[in-house]
């Protein structure tokens, strides 16, 4: 379709032409059959804006909207719609009270008598606003102007009515102004509570019930994994709370961190409808965790310990070995460590270091009391071996943190990390803490001792520090010789040595003649 004689046929269209121009140019586009040029689809734009100005018929605000929203990929031609009276067209759209924070009963009351068409009109000026604000930074600061963000709160207080794709776009929309602008961070959690309103999303759409203050019901074992849904929307919502909890000045109290912590130890027990988003809920979970306060995590542990659930000291640490056997799997899957791995890594970290039951029972996951000490430690396949192989890893946040990891969970011990791992394995990590004479970290850890194993006991004389097991000895060569061989590699060893000194060992016997 050529765009300028499309721009003349809109011009004077009704409606109903018009809907059918833009159908027409949607899937031509879409299928690679219309050049896009940059002064063209700059009008288009203002032409699509223009009429959804006008009050259209649904039909025909979803066309234009539909339009746009591919328009709105190509950051040169957004200028028309990054202006103060193109996002109030796309805001009315996508039906959000721009500066309104407070929603009513009267509002959700309207949003339920909303026809299919208009809610599908509402989803597609939703698209388009996420797709503006991502790729224009004027439209980031009318969002500023406008705020956005309050009329994007009202809209979670009303979280319980939404339609899926409403609700999702509108939780992917607060997640996208959130990451884009830090200084809307502020104003979302000191003056519009969202951290808590986006914990109320979350605990709705995970269906949790509450059986204690931060007890919520364990998961049936026959129950049905979450719904995809429900899924999208979870990850949205965390994606958004990550981006609010990610500055250290957090005026939430200490109740909210702990009810997100409690709501979250519910999704690391959950199972959705396949592995693979199952392990996305569980690394959003792992990202979220670990900008809350280090005090929660008790959340994750004080639960009642039922009968086949993992426990230790009393303590359910079921949730523990989630993050055990999410953190084995990313080690397993080889790449992407930067992103994938040393969250967990940072968070097990930490709950080692400040909780004293998390910390004993990752050790006997990790590194239970040693009996094998005759391969190298990172030679293996257990999780420990795992762990010490990525000591010498190329990339250096990667070794960094899961030394760190081994060292918090040998209570910052040097001669206890060295029993682990050997001394070469851990020579990175001591000489960045100034512990290459030995001696402990800083962080004060109880008294209880190590028991180690007779196997051990038996085999410590023998064991190399360097490499952390004991070698097979080395046989003599030279006891396998005779005289003439003897004699033979020491006159090799007296012209080595003389080469050395800068003699040459011909003019040296001549000097002996």
């Amino acid at each position: 379709m050529d765009l300028n004689g499309l721009l003349s046929q809109l011009e004077s269209a009704n409606e109903e032409d018009a809907e059918k121009l833009l159908r027409r140019y949607s899937q031509e586009v879409s299928q690679g059959g219309c050049s896009l040029g940059f002064h063209s689809t700059k009008k288009l734009c203002q032409s699509v804006l223009a009429l959804l100005g006008r009050q259209v018929r649904p039909g025909c605000q979803q066309a234009c909207l539909e339009t746009l929203r591919i328009l709105s990929r190509d950051k040169r031609v957004l200028g028309p719609v990054a202006t103060m009276d193109g996002m109030l067209v796309l805001t009315r759209m996508a039906m959000l009270r721009v500066g309104q924070e407070d929603g009513d009963g009267q509002d959700t009351a309207q949003d339920g008598a909303r026809s299919e068409e208009e809610m599908r009109v509402a989803v597609e000026a939703l698209k388009c606003l996420c797709n503006v604000v991502y790729n224009s930074a004027a439209a980031q600061q009318v969002c500023v102007d406008m705020q956005l963000a309050r009329g994007l709160c009202g809209s979670l207080r009303s979280a319980r009515t939404w339609q899926h794709e409403v609700g999702l776009f509108i939780l992917r929309l607060f997640f996208l102004l959130s990451a884009l602008r830090p200084d809307v961070r502020g104003v979302l959690r000191k003056d519009c509570h969202a951290v808590r309103l986006l914990t109320e999303v979350l605990e709705h759409t995970l269906d949790v019930r509450w059986v204690g203050t931060y007890e919520a019901a364990q998961p049936e074992p026959q129950a049905l994994p979450l719904r995809a849904q429900n899924n999208e929307r979870a990850m949205e919502a965390l994606k958004a709370l990550f981006n609010l909890t990610l500055s250290e000045s957090r005026n939430e109290d200490d109740h909210q961190f702990r009810l997100l912590a409690a709501i979250l130890r519910h999704l690391l027990m959950l199972k959705t409808e396949t592995e693979e988003k199952t392990e996305e809920a569980h690394s959003h979970a792992v990202n979220l965790l670990n900008n809350l306060p280090v005090s929660c995590l008790d959340v994750l542990i004080d639960m009642p310990v039922l009968g086949g659930v993992e426990e230790y000291g009393g303590k359910n640490m079921e949730a523990v070995q989630v993050l055990l056997d999410f953190m084995e799997r990313r080690i397993d899957k080889g790449s992407n460590y930067k992103e994938g791995l040393t969250p967990v890594l940072s968070l097990l970290t930490e709950g080692s270091r400040c909780h004293r039951e998390i910390r004993r029972y990752i050790k006997t996951q990790v590194l239970p009391p040693l009996k094998d000490v005759k391969n190298r430690p990172e030679v293996g396949t257990t999780v420990r071996n795992k762990l010490v192989r990525l000591m010498t890893h190329v990339d250096m946040g990667v070794k960094q943190t899961a030394a760190e990891f081994l060292f918090v969970l040998c209570k910052e011990s040097v001669d206890n990390l060295l029993k682990y791992t050997g001394y070469g394995n851990a020579a990175g990590l001591l000489v960045a803490r100034g512990l290459l004479a030995g001696g402990r970290g800083e962080t004060q850890y109880s008294e209880d001792e190590d028991s180690d194993t007779d196997e051990y006991k038996s085999a410590k004389p023998f064991i190399n520090p360097i490499t952390g097991h004991v070698e097979e000895p080395i046989p003599n060569p030279i006891e396998e010789m005779t005289e003439e061989q003897k004699e033979y590699e020491a006159e090799k060893l007296v012209t080595l040595l003389l080469f050395l000194e800068g003699v040459s060992p011909l003019s040296n016997v001549l000097h002996e003649r």
